[in-house]
């Protein structure tokens, strides 16, 4: 009997219209566009405006229907919709059956998961196990956030690193030679304190007092995280490319979680992979969470050829962190 495996058959995303730049950021806080460049590796970032909509929800349906434009598929055979977000419209109803709900897949049963930055290869590795159980056979996995809403601007530490989008993959089952072929999934939460949102939970619920110390905004140790960051997504990325027989050579793309620019680059260097072989905009659109690989993978698309050898890599709030390998399932349309 052949085996199953979990392929990934189309790619969509959305990035909101408005561009927040580091000149604007300059002129609110005590820091400057070469300064965010130099240190973080960002020229701009997106930002979901009133205007424009409000909720993920909103950028996962966009995100959606430039998936359906490019790879149109029939949204009453989607059986799961897994959405990785860190920033759901609300508590309850979760983002995943708000957005099915918005585009046709109503046949579909619906959850979110929270791991922050690595929430896509989360949501990957469970969407692939649902289907290589045979008992699935389309799956939806979208991640994004609008990570602006926790962003507080009056702090330069922070302000400058966060960005909003949405990006979302199809999966199909498959005999073939392709598709997802092996994950590592790893966390640990013994140190929240480095990295965290303490504010809006079952522990801090909202108040006046919790909304006057700040509680509802993203708050890190960017010295650990950094650290953190890089240690992690090595040992990972190492780990799945020692036990796949994989090298620098035979590695067709690299696409590290779009957190900072050094972060990255000191990734890749340790793996020793030249650098025309990493998928990187960071630059143009921040750190979306759990949006910046599918968001990659997104603008990158014309360039996979079936076959490519793909390394995804991340870490994120948690600590939650991974690496997923996957051969790439499909030619450029």
């Amino acid at each position: 009997m052949s085996k199953i495996h979990a392929v990934i058959k189309g790619i969509g995303g959305y990035v909101p219209n408005y561009r927040l730049t580091n000149d604007e950021i300059s002129a609110t806080v005590d820091t400057s566009d070469e300064w965010i460049l130099k240190r973080i590796g960002i020229k701009e970032r997106r930002i979901l405006k009133p205007e424009e909509g409000s909720g993920v929800s909103y950028l996962a349906i966009k995100a959606i229907e430039d998936l359906k434009k490019k790879h149109d598929f029939d949204p009453l055979e989607i059986e799961a919709v897994i959405f990785g977000t860190s920033t759901p419209d609300y508590i309850l109803p979760n983002a995943a059956a708000l957005t099915a709900a918005k585009t046709g897949m109503t046949n579909a049963f619906c959850f979110d998961i929270e791991a922050a930055c690595s929430g896509f290869i989360y949501a990957l590795e469970i969407a692939e196990n649902f289907i290589i159980s045979g008992k699935y056979k389309k799956i939806i996995v979208i991640a994004g956030d609008t990570l602006s809403k926790l962003t507080d601007y009056t702090d330069r530490n922070t302000c400058p690193i966060f960005g909003d989008g949405c990006g979302c993959a199809l999966l199909e089952a498959t005999t073939e030679d392709v598709g997802i072929i092996d994950s590592i999934m790893q966390s640990d939460g013994s140190s929240p304190e480095y990295l965290h949102v303490y504010g809006g939970g079952s522990a801090n619920p909202t108040t006046h007092e919790t909304v006057d110390k700040g509680l509802h905004y993203i708050w890190q140790d960017g010295r650990v995280v950094f650290k953190q960051a890089i240690s992690k997504m090595v040992d990972v990325c190492n780990e799945i490319i020692k036990r796949n027989h994989l090298s620098p050579d035979t590695i067709d793309w690299v696409i590290p979680h779009q957190a900072n620019l050094r972060i990255i680059e000191s990734v890749i260097n340790w793996l020793n992979v030249p650098h025309e072989k990493v998928m990187i905009n960071i630059e143009k659109y921040g750190n979306t969470s759990a949006a910046t690989i599918p968001l990659c993978l997104w603008e990158w698309e014309p360039k996979l050829r079936k076959g490519d050898n793909v390394i995804l890599s991340a870490f994120g709030a948690g600590f939650t962190w991974g690496a997923t390998y996957l051969k790439w399932g499909y030619d450029p349309q």
